[in-house]
């Protein structure tokens, strides 16, 4: 299948629960039957919304997939009776979402790709929290970790970011009235997520990220061409590595490097240094954190390599420069027990070697889990 027969994506983004994300989409949905076209939805989540509910009328809703898990039933999007039903169009809700283990596939977005595919287009809802690459900060924002979030890249092939924005007040407002949860959750909302500075943050993070999104396919349209700056060749070619280790921080490196990667439009690199050259030599703790954050990074679309050396400073900036590397991330880390190396001052070694490059010491406050 050529990239033109794939269906098209259509996401609504917002920064917190109950803007109208779900109340947009459904009336896209309205819109697009009362000009012919064929349209289902695939899943949709009221939250006992009424006005939100009363969009859904004279629209066609696929029956669920109900999957047993643990002696319970739960419903599921059913993917398979969408692909057997074939619309034009399918509206889904909660992109972020993870199945219960069972499902055919492990994540909403995963199923979404299914659909589209085939050739069916999506409009589909998230919050700018499920972003991957800015999992950190929201936690730093509001003291939560967002456990389902979507790849970057997934995001980034979207045809079409709409950003659904309310005033942090207005929410507040609409939550106190009761129309976003139960009034027994409102009290906890307001003490915990839905405080006005945690709001008034995670709007300005949306509206940031739409906007890099903006300029990000203003330059694609332009076939790579943006209006000139004084740093413009400079920043093509930059090219960032980051180092990966067992240390749990790694994760967050991963995610920063990433991030600036895209802003910067530069290959990333994620390589772990081993005596062996061989993650089967490594302890088994040591072993399965590296493979997890190598598996997160190719997860993210940055290229994974496992080296062979003994000195991971002399090995990290030998690869560094036979690859042109501009920037190398590392973490600021406290496990000593991965290589003897680390604990003589990784970082200090790097940048000696490495006086032509720029080093990042990413480091995050606890807990980090």
């Amino acid at each position: 299948m050529t990239e033109t027969d794939r269906g098209k994506l259509k996401l609504y983004m917002g920064y917190a629960a109950g803007v109208g994300k779900t109340y947009h989409m459904l009336e896209d949905g309205q819109n697009l039957k009362s000009q012919g076209v064929d349209v289902v939805i695939g899943y949709f989540e009221s939250h006992g919304r009424k006005d939100t509910i009363a969009k859904t009328e004279g629209l066609e809703m696929m029956p669920r997939a109900k999957i047993l898990y643990r002696g319970s039933v739960f419903e599921e999007m059913d993917t398979d009776a969408i692909l057997a039903r074939h619309p034009q169009v399918c509206l889904v809700d909660e992109f972020a979402h993870t199945n219960v283990p069972g499902s055919s596939r492990t994540k909403r977005w995963e199923d979404i790709e299914a659909l589209r595919n085939a050739g069916i287009d999506i409009v589909t809802t998230m919050n700018v929290q499920h972003l991957e690459s800015l999992n950190d900060q929201v936690w730093e924002i509001a003291g939560i970790r967002v456990r389902e979030t979507i790849p970057d890249w997934v995001v980034q092939q979207a045809d079409e970011v709409v950003i659904v924005d309310l005033s942090p007040r207005a929410l507040i407002h609409r939550l106190e009235r009761g129309v976003i949860y139960d009034r027994e959750k409102v009290d906890r909302a307001l003490q915990n997520f839905f405080k006005e500075s945690t709001l008034v943050a995670l709007r300005e993070l949306a509206l940031r990220e739409t906007a890099h999104e903006l300029e990000h396919r203003v330059k694609g349209e332009e076939g790579g061409k943006a209006p000139e700056q004084p740093d413009q060749q400079q920043t093509r070619q930059h090219k960032i590595l980051l180092l990966v280790t067992s240390d749990p921080k790694t994760a967050i490196l991963i995610r920063r490097a990433k991030r600036v990667s895209d802003f910067l439009g530069s290959e990333c690199f994620a390589v772990a240094v081993l005596p062996s050259g061989n993650l089967s030599s490594l302890p088994e703790t040591d072993r399965e954190a590296i493979e997890k954050h190598l598996n997160f990074a190719r997860n993210m679309q940055i290229e994974t390599r496992v080296l062979e050396g003994n000195e991971v400073a002399q090995t990290l900036v030998e690869f560094a420069r036979m690859n042109q590397i501009t920037q190398i991330f590392l973490t600021r880390s406290r496990d000593r027990s991965f290589l003897p190396v680390w604990s003589g001052g990784l970082p200090q070694k790097i940048v000696r070697l490495a006086r032509d490059m720029q080093i990042v010491i990413v480091s995050a406050r606890e807990p980090m889990e």
